[in-house]
């Protein structure tokens, strides 16, 4: 392959503009600078599916970001965790430019010169590079990832031009998935406002004929989730027994979780021995998950059959398999807590927590026609996430191809944005 060269990251980053570096040490960012608003600050726990999440994003006072300018991010940047879920890492793009690279991350700016910003993302997101990454990580307890880690890995690079064409093939597939993503977004925000329309306001159909009793309507009543749901718990096979692992039983856990509607891909599978080896049951598909410790509060619905650890709860309607009602009730209600409540609530997750709140339960002919409504709209948000799910697998399967240089795209023609800022304002 003509041109193509190998040249390690160490190489693609010792220049005036670009490095390797660590985010602020613990000792330049205390807890007690991190404020409501201000300047977001990017952790690990922010950088989720190569993108950076802001639903939860701690913040610091312009002061204090000016004061730690050197940690704030540009464009083409990359951002990596240093522990955890070592190999995960994230693309800066426009909208995050001046955002700040917090403690327990690193910050890659490489040499646009010599690599385009797309194409090292891409680069680094195949499977060979994250395993090695994850190999090199040191720690026996916690892997820890290091500036010296990421330096030694070796880019197999082409030229420039080769770069941004296998970008922007890998890139149409990003397309693909962000627009089903903005749309699955719009039919949450639907759901939710039907939700809240009928059951939280009471303008149900009809209620202009109800009669107001004790500030609820007649024949409604509110109940404790623990007295509409069953709570069913999971369990972890263990871990030093090979043949529990690795199996074809999606194994769901807190770090599966997010703020959408679906769980369907799991860090972990187990198999049939581990999950008869275990307290979990094998959950049909629809089953309404809550994390309960780590990520805490989160609510999700299987998209297929899974097995889920301790650290979570199933939570099954008690009667009539209502399943989307509570669904959308029990993500408002834990919305409206962690908006309300002290920080300390969420810290964990118990039986008897399912005690202290609930939610309006109305008449099952009404619940009925909800669901009859609510059940176009998740099932269209279903079908747009699996259509992600299947982009996202072929892009993979590209990605290896096209980064060895397997698939010529040299004589192939595309037309490319003006700018590096501009195409990465569409990434």
């Amino acid at each position: 392959m003509i041109g193509w060269k190998k040249i390690k990251i160490a190489d693609l980053s010792n220049t005036k503009n670009s490095f390797v570096q660590t985010g602020p040490f613990g000792s330049q960012l205390h807890e007690s600078d991190y404020s409501v608003e201000g300047i977001p600050v990017i952790m690990p726990k922010d950088i989720v599916q190569g993108v950076i999440s802001d639903f939860s994003i701690a913040r610091v006072s312009e002061n204090h970001a000016s004061r730690l300018n050197r940690h704030k991010v540009q464009c083409g940047d990359i951002v990596y965790g240093r522990r955890g879920n070592i190999g995960r890492h994230a693309l800066i793009r426009i909208k995050e430019e001046g955002w700040l690279c917090g403690t327990g991350c690193l910050l890659l700016r490489l040499d646009k010169l010599k690599i385009y910003p797309l194409f090292s993302h891409y680069y680094l997101s195949q499977k060979t590079i994250i395993d090695h990454i994850t190999n090199q990580a040191v720690g026996s307890t916690m892997p820890n990832l290091n500036t010296e880690i990421i330096k030694n890995v070796t880019v197999f690079l082409p030229p420039l031009l080769l770069q941004r064409k296998i970008a922007a093939i890998l890139s149409a597939y990003d397309d693909l998935i962000e627009n089903n993503n903005r749309r699955i977004v719009i039919l949450e925000k639907m759901a939710e406002e039907l939700y809240r329309e009928w059951f939280v306001r009471l303008r149900f159909p009809g209620y202009e004929r109800v009669k107001i009793v004790k500030g609820v309507p007649e024949g409604w009543a509110v109940m404790k989730a623990f007295e509409v749901l069953d709570i069913l718990g999971g369990g972890t096979p263990k871990t030093d027994v090979p043949s529990n692992w690795d199996g074809n039983i999606p194994f769901f856990t807190p770090k599966d979780s997010h703020d959408g509607y679906f769980a369907y891909a799991t860090e972990k599978n187990i198999s049939e021995l581990g999950l008869q080896s275990c307290n979990s049951q094998y959950f049909p598909k629809k089953t309404i998950f809550i994390t309960a410790r780590g990520t805490v509060g989160n609510v999700v619905m299987a998209l297929r059959p899974m097995a889920m650890n301790q650290s979570c709860y199933a939570l099954i309607p008690k009667s009539n398999n209502f399943k989307l009602f509570h669904f959308l009730a029990l993500r408002d209600s834990i919305a409206v807590i962690k908006g309300t409540a002290n920080s300390g609530v969420f810290d964990n997750i118990i039986t008897d927590s399912f005690k202290q709140f609930g939610y309006l339960i109305p008449p099952d002919g009404l619940i009925l026609h909800f669901e009859q409504i609510a059940q176009n709209i998740l099932h269209e948000m279903e079908i747009l996430f699996l259509k992600s799910r299947l982009a996202s697998t072929s892009r993979d399967r590209l990605l290896s191809r096209l980064m060895s240089g397997k698939i010529d795209v040299e004589n192939l023609d595309i037309q490319f944005p003006r700018s590096m800022k501009e195409e990465m304002a569409n990434a």
